[in-house]
């Protein structure tokens, strides 16, 4: 990690900057965002899902982009896994995903209201990738300190492949952010997830 003192200062400072600018710059499609989503399905707006972050279980607010409920299907899913090499799961084409939750997928604008999440301290703009309370509990011992950090809405691991990495790839990568995070690391990180965006969406 940097051993400059100021780091903290500067990441919050940073984050802070970051998740204003994203929620002014999103904020005129919020409301036709919404509008879709309960029109497609029934079902609230937001979603708030247990992830760790900084060694705690926190809500991660995002807009809904599965049918109510979805959560209790992932039991009956779990045979389906296609990450089948490791503790993460993913589906390409996950049957709980609604039409509008594919698009907004697609463009990452479900997890928009993450910014809140930014604002009340609990995520940073960079970190390693939020994962389930279920998921970090079979961590292997040498990446356990993972999930000590602030996890973040971008980081190495989402910008270097996502969910097409194995597990261990990709808990390397955010282990090796962990260890070596820097302001200079961050801005790297932003703008290569902005290239990302508006080359291929689909490979943030």
């Amino acid at each position: 990690m940097s051993d400059n003192l100021s780091y903290p200062l500067w990441k919050r400072f940073f984050d802070i900057l970051g998740a204003f600018s994203g929620i002014i710059i999103m904020f005129p499609f919020l409301p036709f965002i919404a509008l879709a989503i309960k029109i497609d399905t029934p079902g609230p707006v937001f979603e708030k899902l247990d992830r760790i972050s900084s060694g705690r279980i926190i809500k991660v607010y995002k807009f809904r982009s599965m049918i109510k409920d979805a959560r209790l299907k992932k039991a009956e899913l779990a045979p389906l896994n296609e990450r089948n090499d490791g503790i993460f799961f993913k589906m390409r084409h996950d049957p709980r995903v609604t039409r509008v939750g594919r698009l907004i997928r697609r463009y990452r604008v479900d997890e928009v209201p993450q910014f809140i999440n930014v604002l009340k301290g609990e995520m940073a703009i960079v970190g390693p990738r939020p994962h389930e309370p279920e998921e970090v509990s079979k961590y292997p011992i040498e990446f356990s300190h993972i999930s000590k950090a602030r996890a973040g809405i971008t980081g190495v691991s989402q910008v270097s492949g996502a969910s097409s990495l194995k597990w261990i790839d990709e808990l390397t990568l955010d282990n090796f952010y962990v260890n070596n995070r820097s302001l200079k690391l961050d801005v790297k990180i932003v703008m290569k997830t902005i290239g990302i965006f508006f080359s291929d969406p689909t490979g943030v």
